[in-house]
């Protein structure tokens, strides 16, 4: 998050005070939602697109499936940035 928070004063963005993460929308409350997530002023949209739904689809249940083994197995060998994770 630091360096997050370096990048945008060094690009001169501006931006309320506290910056805060949330893991999903129902962690937020109406107002926080309106503003940041409804309000076309505020919100940044991205088209997301897949060029192949299978592996795709066997990403998502490797991720978020039931199975914990292959999750634990790809977590531990997978080449992962570990800068980029805010933990």
């Amino acid at each position: 998050m630091k360096k997050v928070i370096g990048q945008l004063k060094k690009d001169g963005k501006r931006w309320k005070e506290p910056i805060q993460r949330y893991k999903g929308l129902g962690e937020m409350d109406a107002d926080q939602l309106r503003e940041t997530t409804m309000d076309p002023e505020h919100r940044t949209l991205r088209r997301i697109t897949m060029k192949d739904v299978t592996k795709a689809e066997a990403m998502f249940e490797l991720l978020m499936g039931n199975e914990v083994a292959p999750r634990k197995d790809f977590i531990s060998n997978a080449d992962i940035d570990r800068e980029r994770i805010d933990a």
